[in-house]
């Protein structure tokens, strides 16, 4: 066992029970719904809209970061860059400012979301310590968490670099009560090359993997209705880099790393016509 797979083995941090190595292929007969291939100049706002509710009273989980509408995101090149500064701001510039130390970006997708599907979002991640990139979902229409669901396609934390984790959260299974169904993946690259992070959601599995490799596979076959699958209406795609947080933080922040950045090269959706599922 290599040095990565035993660091793995041994994490702290999550629940290892749905494990899946095998292929992940996007279906032959699906279409492509929707896509951001980032060629534009700027943030494409009729398809993503900035996250900062939550700036002045402080993010969950312990982060620590601000969450900017802009000033910490740009599209240049045909990526999309949001960058960690370890910085404070001017309350009289930035009237929701909460007096963190650490400033960032969170997008979500506009519109209706999405119920099944293929995604693929290519990705480059940061790897210092205190870093929480994240591409992941949450219902369009949510109202309790962790009822409504959760699917996370990728997460990666500064404390333990190069390490993909896959996790889906409901009321039933999920990380406050260490029920989540989760896995987990070495890619020794994720901090140096761009990398494609999938998610296959079918109304009786989810399936994510990178690169065509699988890493969670979550059947719908415990019969104890939305507790266990809630994942049955309208997702939206989120993409952010949180800082520190008791997870992401466990070996501290190194600000001397700082700025820190996710890149993201496109986000791309399938789904298959409708009555062909």
């Amino acid at each position: 066992m290599s040095l990565l797979l035993l660091f793995a083995a041994q994490s702290a941090f999550t629940v290892t029970n749905s494990v899946y190595s095998g292929p992940v292929r996007r279906p032959a007969n699906v279409r492509l719904v929707w896509n951001d291939e980032f060629n534009g100049r700027g943030l494409d706002q009729s398809k993503w809209t900035y996250d900062t509710a939550r700036n002045k009273q402080g993010w969950y989980n312990g982060e620590l970061q601000y969450y900017s509408a802009g000033r910490n995101l740009r599209v240049a090149n045909g990526l999309l860059t949001i960058e960690a500064r370890h910085e404070k701001l001017d309350p009289k510039v930035f009237p929701d400012w909460g007096g963190q130390a650490y400033t960032s970006s969170k997008i979500f997708s506009k519109g209706a979301g999405w119920t099944y599907g293929f995604y693929e979002i290519r990705a480059k991640l940061p790897c210092a310590r205190g870093t929480w990139p994240a591409i992941w979902m949450l219902p369009v229409d949510l109202r309790k968490w962790p009822d409504d669901g959760e699917i996370d396609i990728m997460e990666q934390v500064g404390a333990e670099p190069n390490l993909i984790y896959a996790s889906l959260h409901t009321k039933l299974f999920n990380h406050t009560i260490n029920t989540q169904r989760s896995a987990q993946q070495p890619v020794p690259t994720s901090c140096s090359a761009f990398h494609i992070y999938q998610l296959d959601w079918r109304p009786d599995s989810i399936t994510i993997g990178v690169d065509g490799q699988g890493i969670l596979r979550v059947r719908n076959d415990v019969p104890r209705g939305k507790g266990a699958w809630p994942f049955i209406v309208p997702f939206k795609m989120i993409l952010n880099l949180a800082i520190g947080g008791d997870w992401a933080a466990a070996k501290g922040i190194d600000n001397g790393a700082m700025p820190q950045r996710i890149q993201v090269d496109y986000v791309r959706v399938w789904q298959a016509p409708a009555g062909s599922r």
